[in-house]
């Protein structure tokens, strides 16, 4: 569908959409269109009707998709059809009236401190390249709450040693600087000297054994295999260190405002989340604590 691929191109270029988002939303459209084809036959993705999208929200569920993967695919879909009436491509919306279901709130999976403090203090990466690279990775996930695309895209120019910072360029190329500690600093001299010892120079600040930019997996396994050494929560992913960063400042008495500037959020909103967190480690205290809880 050309409108499609216009769509999709779009966001790629001028939302500047990450490559994760932009493979996201078109397989949800290709996934709608499918459906559709199967149950309207001579409809498209851009000249549905509310029913449609209904139609298959419903069936999605029958289908036993979960409420946030469906508020997910609707999105995509909105977004598409927004995209169709700006460029005067289509003056309906077939988004109108259509009720999503009612998300359940799930609370972010964090490692507790102690868990983390046993693979940093205790564990041993190795004193070789890829060892040092390892831990290297694993902290500053955790130290600096940035995106796993976030870290794999971060440059040699991006991290300033001199005055213990980082420069991060978050999603749709919006930038923030996250502070680094004064041990950190010391990690990341080792790596560096590893890295350069191996003779692997270039651009970017985490690479492979043989000098290339590391990629999604590679990180995503690496985190995953140390975790599993140390923690039993389900999610051992990048993004519950992320999730982990956040909490463990929050409960040593970051404020909100702070957290969601060094996470570069858009708004407030989605940093709140993490309060709960916070909340039910307080019952969980005072139910120990308290003579009468």
């Amino acid at each position: 569908m050309e409108r499609k691929e216009s769509f999709l191109q779009y966001i790629r270029t001028e939302k500047r959409y990450s490559r994760h988002t932009v493979i996201s939303y078109k397989n949800d459209l290709d996934q709608f269109s499918i459906w559709l084809w199967d149950n309207y036959p001579g409809v498209t993705a851009d000249s549905v009707t509310p029913a449609g999208v209904r139609g298959w929200m419903v069936s999605l569920l029958e289908g036993g998709a979960a409420t946030g993967t469906v508020h997910r695919k609707m999105s995509a879909l909105r977004a598409f059809f927004r995209y169709l009436r700006r460029h005067g491509m289509s003056s309906a919306d077939p988004m109108s009236g259509v009720k999503l279901p009612k998300k359940a709130r799930q609370l972010p999976v964090f490692v507790a401190e102690e868990s983390l403090d046993r693979l940093l203090d205790d564990f041993k990466f190795g004193d070789d390249f890829s060892g040092l690279r390892d831990r290297t990775i694993v902290e500053f996930l955790y130290l600096t709450g940035m995106r796993r695309s976030e870290l794999i895209n971060l440059r040699d120019e991006d991290v300033d040693l001199s005055s213990g910072q980082v420069r991060v360029t978050g999603k749709r190329g919006k930038q923030r600087v996250i502070p680094l500690s004064a041990g950190f600093m010391k990690s990341l001299q080792s790596y560096l000297s590893a890295r350069s010892g191996e003779g692997l120079r270039g651009d970017w600040f985490f690479v492979t054994a043989r000098g290339n930019k590391m990629y999604d997996k590679s990180v995503y396994n690496t985190v995953t295999r140390y975790l599993s050494m140390v923690t039993t929560v389900e999610k051992k992913s990048p993004h519950v260190l992320r999730h982990t960063f956040a909490t463990h400042m929050l409960n040593h008495g970051a404020d909100l405002n702070s957290i969601k500037e060094l996470l570069g959020h858009a708004s407030l909103s989605a940093t709140q989340v993490y309060t709960h967190n916070t909340f039910e480690q307080l019952k969980k205290v005072y139910n120990q604590a308290h003579p009468r809880a």
